[in-house]
């Protein structure tokens, strides 16, 4: 059962009519279609009213992330007419779309001769001030990879549970990833052809990844795990991976140990909510968890609230926190990452670090001055960004390159994410820019959908041609295009006449760029030249845990009743994360925990 706790009101639309003048909320009969900015792009609404009335309100058409923001495309239309008012309070975890709706819906009332103000009307919930108690096994607290493969492994094992989300649908950071995973062992990776992987070779990657500051027992657990858990989140939960496409070869990997998701991680998170839903567990969602319930020292509950004012107070054997990371929460984050960009969930604010360090519960953290950053982020608004990461690896398996300021190469484009981002951090702007001919765009554009970044965005930054953030130029020739981006244009065209050699030749004596990533000179244009700014949203510090992941407090002591998977575990990474271990360690650490609690 799921309980969206929202959107409730004791306010009818007589009342709220009578809260402005009649002249000023008189309107023109007719469908009005509007449309306003959204989070990936465009979001059309038609807009049916009559003298005195919304009658209907339809999203018809919208870019924004599946599962994500349906629940605002699914709530806030009704609740405009339900209420008959514009102020409906935003859907959490969706709010640019929620934004986006309520805009269109005021242009359309403009257009019908209202006054968009007269239907701004705000209403209180009737939960509010409400409470209710409820019990179960296991409360499992936060509702993305981790939290979902914990909920569904524990009521497949016989465990009732109550999975608390505070946003407004199940899915997390794993929605919004690159949508990629880690499968060491498992039988998809023997399908795609590598059968000479090992646990062992998976931990020695990670420790040189992470500079040997890793928890050894953790990164052991995950490795050693990963692979059945692959296999079932496959066989069992549903969740199809791009097996066409196959395993991708990085840098960080000494096997081929990678694989995407069908769909990216909408389509995953999408599978794995559908299959909570089928569980039986109880799921709360618009509920945030505010304070664990400690008892004699054992962890015996959660208080929560909805945003409709109600409080929630759970008790239950054993807690699970799976609330992610810190990488919105400027308080938590080392210094080193200010000069990055933002590119993850505004949930992600380290709430349940927050409620497990408190006195009283007193958890420890290891490993909190480490953030993952990529190099491959746009600034779309201040400090925030969106990834070209999906577009980029087709990129480079086309003829793009990356250049500086003064339009010289600096690095092996099919390097390691951490040895490019080295490579970024270490220009004086902090910046590196990705230079692609036409054929090259045309592949680059069509991968980004699935980081909310929609041809309608593409082409308004274009028209913009560096002149604002986030910087897009195009040119017919190279020089032209480096202008825009304010890159030194003569210097520009001379690196792509050498790197043409260099495939011309098979040998990238600069930079070792494999010959299986050269196959295509930078041909003709027009030219397009996109900025690449380090970005972060996964966080490597978190809470201290034993080897069963339960929580330890700062004496070394296992904190009765108080366990955790996730990102809000800290250590398993070291340093850095690369690529694809996020989401395998969310679901590992899922599925492990769940299984520890059953026995």
């Amino acid at each position: 059962a799921i309980s969206m706790a929202a959107c409730t009101s004791t306010a009818s639309s007589s009342t709220a009519s009578a809260t402005a003048s009649a002249a000023s909320k008189t309107l023109t009969a007719g469908t009005y279609t509007a449309t306003a900015t959204g989070h990936n792009g465009n979001v059309t609404v038609e807009v049916t009213v009559s003298a005195d009335s919304i009658d209907d309100v339809k999203v018809t058409d919208s870019k924004e992330t599946a599962g994500l923001a349906d629940p605002a495309i699914e709530q806030i239309p009704t609740w405009i007419v339900e209420n008959q008012s514009i102020s409906a309070d935003m859907v959490s975890g969706a709010t640019y779309t929620s934004v986006a709706i309520e805009t269109a819906v005021a242009d359309a009332i403009t257009q019908a001769g209202g006054d968009p103000s007269a239907w701004r009307i705000k209403h209180e919930s009737s939960e509010k001030g409400t409470t209710e108690q409820l019990s179960s096994d296991v409360i499992v607290i936060g509702g993305g990879g981790a939290g979902m493969t914990a909920t569904i492994r524990l009521e497949e094992l016989g465990k009732n549970v109550i999975l608390v989300e505070k946003t407004s649908s199940l899915g997390g950071t794993i929605r919004v990833s690159g949508g990629n995973q880690v499968v060491t062992g498992s039988a998809l990776q023997q399908e795609a052809g590598v059968t000479d992987d090992s646990a062992e070779s998976m931990e020695e990657d990670f420790l040189k990844n992470g500079d040997n500051k890793n928890n050894t027992t953790l990164l052991g657990i995950y490795a050693e795990n990963v692979g059945e858990t692959t296999d079932w989140l496959n066989q069992t939960v549903g969740v199809q991976f791009d097996m066409e496409t196959g395993l991708h070869k990085l840098a960080e990997y000494s096997n081929n140990r990678e694989l995407a998701y069908t769909g990216g991680g909408a389509g995953a998170a999408v599978t794995m909510a559908d299959a909570v839903d089928q569980s039986g567990a109880q799921v709360l969602l618009n509920t945030t968890a505010t304070a664990l319930t400690v008892t004699d020292g054992k962890v015996t509950g959660v208080t929560a609230t909805t945003t409709t004012g109600k409080t929630y107070e759970l008790t239950a054997d054993s807690v699970v926190l799976a609330t992610g990371g810190y990488g919105n929460n400027d308080d938590l984050l080392p210094e080193s990452a200010s000069e990055g960009l933002f590119y993850g969930l505004d949930s992600s604010n380290g709430s349940g670090l927050l409620m497990a360090t408190i006195d009283g519960v007193d958890a420890a953290t290891v490993n909190m001055d480490y953030v993952k950053e990529y190099p491959n982020g746009i600034e779309t608004s201040k400090k925030h960004a969106k990834s070209t990461i999906a577009g980029n690896i087709a990129a480079f398996g086309m003829s793009a390159i990356l250049v500086n300021k003064d339009g010289d190469r600096v690095v092996n484009e099919k390097d390691s994410n951490k040895n490019i981002l080295a490579a970024l951090q270490a220009q004086d702007d902090q910046e590196l820019y990705l230079v692609m001919d036409a054929e090259t765009y045309d592949t680059w554009k069509t991968k980004l959908t699935g980081a909310g970044i929609s041809e309608e965005f593409l082409e308004q930054w274009l028209q913009n041609n560096g002149s604002s953030e986030p910087i897009l130029t195009t040119g017919s020739t190279i020089e032209e295009a480096a202008k825009a981006a304010g890159i030194d244009g003569t210097k520009l065209q001379k690196t792509v006449d050498t790197y043409n050699g260099y495939v011309a030749s098979g040998t990238d004596t600069e930079f070792g760029r494999s010959a299986d990533y050269m196959t295509q000179s930078i041909g003709d244009g027009p030219y397009y030249i996109c900025e690449q700014k380090a970005r972060y949203a996964t966080t490597m510090g978190g809470l201290s845990v034993d080897e069963n992941l339960q929580v330890v407090n700062t004496s070394g002591t296992a904190i009765d009743g108080l366990y955790a998977a996730g990102e809000i575990i800290g250590g398993t990474m070291g340093t850095d994360s690369p690529s694809g271990a996020n989401n395998g360690w969310a679901v590992t650490s899922g599925k492990y925990v769940a299984e520890v609690l059953a026995k």
